[in-house]
């Protein structure tokens, strides 16, 4: 099949027509062959290429790590060791953002945690949430279960600044 439009390879690839225009206009699919009119003609190579791409996109691959697998794709002399090591890398990155994430839900679970057990309900304003989030650590120490309204809204604990 060829002079299919960049609709039908829209469709047929489920990539949208602006990421196709980008793609060829970065490079990483080649410029389709222009019809007498102007319009793009795609065929079965690009319907092809472009599936190959959008599956490395949706398994988070970077722009630069597609570029060098489909450059191993059309390399018949490449190995498929460069495609693994490619792959394991990708797969550090991904495990690192997971604990990323993971270490995120912990944090966000404490928060829900602690503000049930001290101040829900309560005025926005006491919130511990809301208290923890302005303290700025990246890493926060929750306060004792003690709801805030009976906690002093000073460091040192005192009944006011210090004179």
């Amino acid at each position: 099949m060829s002079d299919l439009k960049i609709g039908g390879l829209a469709r047929r690839t489920g990539t949208n027509a602006p990421t196709i225009r980008y793609y060829e206009e970065i490079g990483l699919l080649r410029l389709a062959h222009r019809q007498a009119g102007g319009q793009r003609a795609y065929g079965d190579a690009d319907v092809q290429q472009l599936t190959f791409i959008r599956r490395c996109r949706e398994f988070g691959f970077s722009i630069n790590q597609v570029r060098s697998l489909v450059a191993l794709v059309q390399d018949p002399d490449s190995s498929c060791v460069h495609a693994r090591d490619l792959a394991q890398e990708h797969l550090v990155a991904v495990r690192s953002k997971l604990a990323e994430l993971k270490a995120l839900e912990r944090s966000i679970a404490a928060f829900v945690a602690n503000c049930d057990a001290s101040c829900a309900g309560g005025p926005g304003p006491d919130c511990v949430i809301l208290d923890d989030l302005s303290k700025g650590q990246k890493e926060t120490s929750f306060p004792s279960e003690t709801p805030r309204s009976k906690r002093s809204p000073f460091p040192n604990g005192s009944a006011g600044p210090a004179r």
